[in-house]
Formats: C-alpha cells, sequence, structure tokens
C-alpha cells in the first residue's frame, strides 16, 4: 500500500494522540515467502533506473503515435538534461511543478527531473476547466507548469498572470507567447546539474490530487519511500505481483497524471527495465493497431477498455496473441466481461487490481431541492455545470427532490441517494 497524506490540515488540531502500541510479536504473521527488500536510502530516480546501466540500449519508451523511440541511455541522459534546465530556471529542492499533459515522453522526463532535483510534481488533468487547474494549481503552490500548446489559452484565463506569476513550458509548437519552448529543459547540458540534492525516503516526490468523487479534490503527498515501497511489491522480488520482464512491451493508454499509470505502468516499467507504449488517447482502432505492430504483452486498462477489447468487432482483425497479461484496475468487474475478454485473449492471464452506465461505469447525478415557485429545468442546471467541471464530470440526469436526506450532524446520507436511484425504473 502506499503511504499517503492529505496535504490539507486542521485548522484548530485536537489534542495529541496517544502513543501508537505495537502488538507483541505473537500478533505479528510473516509470509512464508522471503522479505521484498525496500531500499531506504536512494530516491525513486536511483531505484528507477538503478540497473538501466546493464541494458542502455534496449528501448525504454515508444510513442505510439509517432514511432519515435527512446532507449534506456537516452531516457536517462534526457531526465538530467531537463532536471539542468529546470535548476537553470530556479527550481530547487521543495518546489512543485504542475505537469499538465496527456501521455508523452516529455511527462516523463520532467517527472522524473523533479525527483532528480528534490522537487514535487503534481499530476494534473489537461482536460480540466482554467478554474479547476487553478484551484489546483494554487493548493499545490506550484511555480511552474509544462503542458501542451493548445491548453495554454485556458492558463491565462485563471487568476495568477502567465509570465508574470508563474512560468509555462510547452512541449510542442508554435510556442505561445510568453511562453518557453521544452527544448530549453531538454537541451540543457546536464554537467550544469547542482550537486546531488540530499534527499530522504520522507521527502515529498509526487503530489496526485483525488477525482473529487465525493467531495472537492484533494492532495496526497506521495513521498520516494512510499512510491519505492509501491514498486517493489510490484516487481521485485522472488515472487512479485505483477512479474514484469525486460522483454515486455506495456501498453501506456492511462493517463499518467492518474497513480494507477504512473504508479504500476511507469515506474514499475522503468524499474523492470521494460518498454513503455505510450499513448495519448484511446481510440480502439488505433489501440489495436499498436497491440499488433509493437507486439504489446502487457496491458493495464480499466473496465471500459475491458468491454471495447471483449465487444468490439474490430478485435477480430487484429493479432492481439503477444498479450500475456491483462490487468484491470480502479473498478471491479463482473464474472460475463472478465469471460467475454478471455475468450478474445485465451493466452493471457488476467488480473484485477452506483448509478452505472454500460460505457463509463458510473455517471454523475444531481438531486436538487428548488425554492418555491422556482422555475428552474433540469437542462438549465446541466447547461451551468457543464461550463465549471471537466467533460467527464458532466450531469448525466438531475432529480427533483423534496428534501436532501442527512444526518443528525448534518452530512448528507448519500447511501439513501443511491437508495432512491436503485429503485427507479432502469429506464430513468
Amino acid at each position: 500500500m502506499l503511504s499517503v497524506a492529505s496535504v490539507e490540515t486542521a485548522q484548530n488540531p485536537a489534542e495529541p494522540s496517544p502513543p501508537l502500541v505495537l502488538p507483541t510479536n505473537e500478533h505479528v504473521f510473516v509470509s512464508k515467502l522471503p522479505a521484498i527488500p525496500i531500499p531506504n536510502d536512494v530516491p525513486l530516480h536511483t531505484y528507477c533506473f538503478q540497473n538501466a546501466s546493464l541494458y542502455p540500449d534496449r528501448t525504454c519508451l515508444l510513442v505510439g503515435s509517432t514511432g519515435q523511440s527512446y532507449s534506456f541511455a537516452q531516457t536517462h541522459l534526457i531526465c538530467r538534461k531537463v532536471a539542468a534546465g529546470l535548476s537553470a530556471l530556479g527550481v530547487r529542492k521543495g518546489d512543485v511543478i504542475m505537469v499538465l499533459l496527456q501521455n508523452s515522453p516529455e511527462f516523463v522526463f520532467t517527472f522524473m527531473a523533479a525527483s532528480i532535483l528534490g522537487a514535487v510534481v503534481t499530476t494534473a488533468n489537461p482536460f480540466c476547466t482554467s478554474k479547476e487547474i487553478f484551484k489546483q494549481f494554487n493548493a499545490s503552490r506550484s511555480k511552474l507548469i509544462v503542458t501542451h500548446s493548445q491548453y495554454v489559452e485556458k492558463l491565462r484565463q485563471g487568476g495568477p498572470v502567465l509570465g508574470e506569476d508563474f512560468t509555462v513550458v510547452t512541449v510542442d509548437g508554435p510556442v505561445p507567447d510568453g511562453c518557453l519552448h521544452f527544448s530549453a529543459l531538454s537541451e540543457a547540458d546536464e554537467r550544469d546539474l547542482p550537486a546531488a540534492v540530499e534527499i530522504q525516503a520522507e521527502d515529498a516526490v509526487a503530489l496526485p490530487f483525488s477525482s473529487g468523487t465525493t467531495g472537492l479534490p484533494k492532495g496526497v503527498v506521495l513521498t520516494h519511500g512510499s512510491l519505492i515501497a509501491s514498486v517493489a511489491q510490484q516487481v521485485d522480488g522472488e515472487n512479485p505481483n505483477l512479474h514484469l520482464r525486460p522483454d515486455d512491451v506495456v501498453l501506456c493508454v492511462l493517463p499518467l497524471f492518474h497513480i494507477y499509470s504512473l504508479n504500476s505502468v511507469l515506474l514499475c516499467s522503468l524499474r523492470a527495465g521494460a518498454a513503455v507504449l505510450l499513448m495519448h488517447k484511446f481510440e480502439i482502432g488505433s489501440l489495436l493497431q499498436l497491440i499488433q505492430r509493437h507486439r504489446v504483452s502487457v496491458a493495464a486498462v480499466v473496465p471500459p477498455l475491458v468491454l471495447a477489447l471483449a465487444k468490439n468487432p474490430m478485435v477480430d482483425s487484429f493479432d492481439l496473441s503477444s498479450i500475456r497479461l491483462v490487468l484491470s484496475g480502479a473498478a471491479p468487474l463482473g464474472k460475463e466481461l472478465e469471460a467475454a475478454l478471455l475468450t478474445r485473449l485465451p493466452q493471457a492471464v488476467f488480473g484485477q487490481v452506483r448509478q452505472k452506465d454500460e460505457a463509463a461505469g458510473e455517471v454523475p447525478v444531481a438531486f436538487v431541492v428548488p425554492s418555491k415557485g422556482s422555475q428552474l429545468t433540469e437542462e438549465a442546471i446541466k447547461e451551468f455545470i457543464s461550463k465549471q467541471v471537466v467533460f467527464y464530470k458532466r450531469l448525466h440526469k438531475v432529480y427533483f427532490v423534496h428534501a436532501i436526506p442527512k444526518s443528525p450532524a448534518g452530512k448528507i446520507l448519500r447511501k439513501d441517494l443511491r437508495a432512491k436511484l436503485a429503485a427507479l425504473p432502469s429506464s430513468t
């Protein structure tokens, strides 16, 4: 499990908790398998690239849209160059960089470069609205944003002033006014890197934000030690959870700004010496072509992708026999869907690490108590919300009710609302 902590702190902290009393040895159960060595004396970037010198020419990153590839030696070098470039821009240990990118090699370079400097990356969804982006930007106290040029206009709509209050680096062209191109980082001289920064296991390296399904999004502090421990249990030791191999090609279509893909796909693959195939967005035809062309052996997916692989007739036109392992997370799968997938991929091992929707799994709905005499309509509410949130958070349905169920303490009883949904006819 990851060691996590909310970045929010109580304004009026309670009295200190009593010391934690650990159980005696008679209550400690130890696995029969050998313990996994988890280093606590190296930072994340060192741990991930620890074995890279053994296979410098092996492919590390593959870019699905262009076919460009980077070896482990090239990837490691560019990460160091980008670290030198960030240092020249004033990034220091503890500073926060917002990575507002779809899956791309620049995401990898920036994340690992920040680790080298002892800086922290807050990963953000580029499809979010300007308001959502700057909520995270301000909460994380970011000082620099790395993004695609197409999203820069969003960054001009926030409160902070681009070019004055924060720096923007774009990974593609043409470079918008007031921004820097990523080459200013990737072409820096790695010899200009400052002396090695002293990094402890408890130092933060990543600050992803929760999706906000049960409240406002919250920052989650991930340390060098917690991510190393998580990766180690997945790919190190005699009986790792994932069994990644150096000859694997691992599909990376899930967004790296989410922890599932960042941790179990990117970091685990770097550590294991496997190649990562980067797709910047999901499209079933392109996905199938890339799996066939690059002989993808490990596919990390979520239920909607499993549904596409299991049900889409296009799948029968492609050779997917290279896939040996399918990982599905984020939500449970039914036995029927799992069986349908394995019918399509009989050679693969499959593992699974609300108001339901066949394609999306769950969709947002709203319960509204209208004021007396109000002429408010469902469409007006949907239109208002659509301007405030990213597209996948837009309302699917609005239900007008007389009251919102609450506990005696005033907390909304979501379980009662779910029960109302469950009692409605399926056509609603």
